[in-house]
């Protein structure tokens, strides 16, 4: 699949400098649709097999060579704590690029690019979630006409603290 264009936010059309639409990738993980800032996003690939990491977490899917970098694989469904993957013809790994570097997110499939205005975006819900997770990663929820997005922050997403030792795991494996 080919990299994503650099030309990635653009401002509402309402003449008011202040609003600022929000361009997103919309994907889906089950029967849920999500989206993440286009900005972090660096390209697309078909899911290929990686090389897995010893007594790594069961949503570290291991690491890959992507053009001589070596690149963490994070499977999000197995992240969000959803149940087991099946991975088909219609699984994509979205590349990043976060504060930790290129790491890869395993998604169910890409929908599309999404612009968000800023009416169309609403805040999270305060939710109740499990002892030791940690939702905060969704930062609000896009709606256009009948689609409903959960919107992600990526970089906190990646951030936590298994994530950042995959990539701890990956510049080892390069060295």
């Amino acid at each position: 699949m080919s990299p994503l264009s650099d030309t990635r936010k653009r401002k509402a059309s309402s003449g008011d400098s202040a609003g600022a639409a929000l361009e997103v990738l919309a994907f889906t993980i089950g029967a849920e649709e999500y989206g993440v800032d286009i900005h972090h996003v660096q390209e697309l690939r078909s899911y290929v097999a990686v090389t897995r990491i010893a007594n790594a977490p069961d949503f570290i899917k291991g690491v890959v060579n992507l053009r001589g970098l070596i690149v963490p694989i994070i499977d999000l469904r197995l992240k969000m704590g959803m149940s087991a993957p099946t991975y088909d013809q219609f699984t994509v790994v979205i590349i990043v690029n976060v504060a930790q570097g290129v790491m890869g997110m395993v998604v169910d499939s890409v929908s599309d690019v999404a612009l968000l205005l800023p009416e169309q975006i609403k805040p999270a819900p305060q939710l109740q979630v499990k002892s030791g997770s940690d939702s905060g990663y969704v930062t609000g929820l896009g709606m256009i006409d009948e689609r409903l997005l959960i919107l992600l922050d990526i970089e906190r997403l990646m951030s936590l603290a298994q994530a950042g030792a995959a990539a701890d795991t990956a510049a080892l494996l390069a060295a």
